[in-house]
């Protein structure tokens, strides 16, 4: 059991022992719900998934994996033509640190995540990622 979990039932075990415990209950429940969404996530394994570029018949496959229901495969497919950039762009996580992301902007569409959040791949890592995919690509590099 997480130590999510544990202190969620800590939570729910102070609130229904106590009469002024029904926010502590409420947190007890709370964390029972987050924390049992965060471990089907992982188990689910969403958004893991490939992305497949094939030059020569013009095509970008980018296929990813869901929630469990009707739509769980996500299978996008896209003329290299369409593709405009690779844009490396800097984001901050609730903690402060900088997380650099790759996406890849589609002409019509905007721009599609490459890299995985949890990744945590070094600058010189996405540098490198993105001066490979521009240049078989054949698109400028832009940074946000």
């Amino acid at each position: 059991m997480s130590w999510r979990s544990e202190r969620s039932l800590g939570f729910l075990l102070v609130g229904t022992s106590s009469y002024l415990g029904i926010v502590m209950s409420f947190y007890g429940i709370a964390g029972l719900f987050i924390s049992s969404y965060l471990w089907c996530t992982i188990l689910w394994n969403v958004g893991s998934g490939y992305d497949r570029f094939d030059r020569k018949e013009g095509i970008v496959c980018i296929f990813r994996w869901g929630f469990p229901r009707k739509n769980r495969r996500i299978f996008l497919r896209l003329l290299m033509k369409d593709i405009q950039s690779i844009r490396i762009a800097v984001k901050e996580d609730i903690y402060a640190r900088r997380i650099l992301v790759l996406y890849m902007e589609i002409r019509g569409q905007g721009a599609i995540p490459l890299t995985r959040t949890d990744e945590n791949l070094t600058p010189r890592e996405i540098e490198q990622k993105a001066a490979e995919l521009a240049y078989f690509l054949r698109v400028p590099i832009e940074v946000f």
